[in-house]
């Protein structure tokens, strides 16, 4: 099944009041786990207390919430081009009490304005399936990552066929109104396949980086850092 891509900006007020309103709990915190896990590893191996992660596409901030929840040393920048995600995410972060520790910036994720080796670890939920070319986006990863520093970045799996595809959508719930059923048909549509993913992870040089498909829907790519 070929690729078709949806906007890479998701940027009215109300796509982001009624993305934010959708209960992504279980895999958010799946996800922040992981990304715990990951880093904790990278601060221990070099005797750190604190991590400076990057989030690109972060979206309602919800994942750097979870994250700084649990790890109240960890610095977390949180990176977006839709405003109107940034700002619902603003209010999450307000809520949660947690400006000290997370800084939400409206970046391009395939320009980033920051410092070669800048941060312990790159996360990204959800955002390589948004860009019609992710390779920019994985270069910058790779350039502004410390040495051997730890990746976790998922996505959704474009289905084989659009049976498959029709069966996922299906698949997740009475919850989820028409629209939003429709919103996750277009995203597993924009999705990359886990072979277009690998190769893209070569093209950018990115090293150690185990690429594979973490559940019926999605692939995740992960380093786990310095030993």
């Amino acid at each position: 099944m070929q690729r078709v891509l949806e906007p890479e900006v998701m940027d009215s007020w109300e796509e982001a009041v009624e993305y934010d309103a959708m209960d992504f709990t279980e895999v958010n915190s799946d996800f922040a786990q992981r990304a715990i896990a990951l880093s904790a590893r990278f601060a221990n191996a070099l005797g750190i207390s604190a991590a400076k992660v990057l989030d690109a596409g972060t979206g309602n901030a919800r994942i750097p919430i979870l994250i700084c929840q649990q790890c109240p040393h960890w610095q977390i920048t949180g990176i977006d081009m839709a405003q109107s995600m940034l700002q619902v995410g603003l209010k999450n972060v307000e809520q949660a009490k947690l400006q000290q520790q997370i800084s939400l910036e409206l970046v391009d994720a395939k320009q980033l304005p920051y410092l070669d080796g800048q941060f312990d670890l790159v996360i990204s939920n959800s955002l390589v399936h948004h860009l019609p070319d992710p390779l920019p986006f994985f270069r910058e990863l790779k350039r502004v990552l410390k040495h051997n520093g730890a990746i976790l970045i998922r996505d959704l799996i474009r289905p084989a066929s659009e049976k498959i595809m029709t069966a996922l959508v299906d698949s997740i719930g009475a919850e989820y109104d028409a629209h939003q059923k429709l919103l996750f048909h277009n995203s597993l549509h924009a999705a990359f396949t886990l072979d277009e993913i690998k190769q893209l992870v070569d093209k950018a040089g990115l090293e150690g980086v185990k690429v594979y498909q973490s559940s019926d829907r999605h692939w995740t790519a992960e380093r786990w850092g310095s030993d």
